[in-house]
């Protein structure tokens, strides 16, 4: 075997459900304002032998049906880039990053080499996943994780170092802006009324929560949901949003 497919086995073995016993759920609600869904004294230190220790979060997969729209949404609006691709018969699947260094976003023959040496080890990658064949169904054919009943994925976060800017750009390339910045209204909330009408996710945004949520905008992957229109509060048809907040003001130095 070939270095790039053992690194490529190790990685994908990740993918693989682990089945445990599902414990009693102890949640509990926070205060108004609080981060945790549970206190920090529910939570045991790691240990030095914790068998956990190495894991990382190393990817996540998001099935495509139309490879080249897809790309060119998070490719050429969004600035990743290829890391690899691979047709294993039934489906392809290609591997997205972010070059991190001058070196890599000038050279990226270097940044795949480097990326693919040490695949099981790099964070935050994306693998967009078509299986062959599915380009010939219609839209949406599969559940963008938003849609009642069907609920689960929300949305994909990317920090940025300008939100205004970074949405100028993507509005002039016709992206949906469908949360601006500087709003946080109820309605704002990626909360369906399906939901609603079954006595989930009710009552208002608390003042904590509001002054975070203004400085995040959502844009719609144009891919996953065309030709289906939002309604005005967005409660009825949730398309996959990317989530942009300005983390590079709030961070720390």
């Amino acid at each position: 075997n070939s270095p790039f497919w053992e690194h490529h086995r190790n990685l994908k073995y990740s993918d693989f459900a682990m089945s445990q016993p599902i414990p009693p759920s102890t949640s509990k609600s926070a205060p108004d304002g609080d981060h945790a869904s549970h206190t920090a004294g529910d939570e045991a230190a790691i240990s030095p032998g914790d068998p956990t220790i190495g894991y990382k979060f190393n990817h996540m997969m998001l099935r495509i049906r139309d490879p080249a729209r897809s790309l060119h949404f998070y490719i050429d609006l969004m600035g990743m880039r290829t890391v690899f691709t691979m047709n294993t018969g039934p489906f392809t699947i290609y591997y997205l990053g972010y070059p991190q260094t001058t070196e890599h976003r000038a050279g990226l023959a270097k940044f795949r080499e480097d990326t693919v040496s040490k695949l099981p080890h790099t964070l935050g990658l994306f693998e967009l996943y078509h299986v062959h064949g599915s380009e010939n169904e219609s839209e949406g054919y599969y559940s963008n994780g938003n849609q009642p009943p069907n609920l689960g994925l929300g949305h994909l976060g990317f920090s940025v170092p300008d939100v205004p800017l970074a949405l100028e750009r993507l509005k002039a390339n016709g992206v949906e802006v469908v949360k601006d910045l500087g709003s946080a209204t109820r309605e704002d909330v990626p909360l369906s009324s399906w939901e609603a009408e079954r006595g989930i996710g009710l009552g208002d945004l608390n003042s904590a929560y509001k002054n975070v949520f203004e400085q995040i905008a959502f844009v719609k992957d144009p891919v996953q949901l065309l030709m289906i229109n939002c309604t005005a509060r967005m409660d009825t048809l949730w398309s996959l949003f990317l989530k942009i907040f300005k983390g590079c003001e709030s961070a720390p130095g």
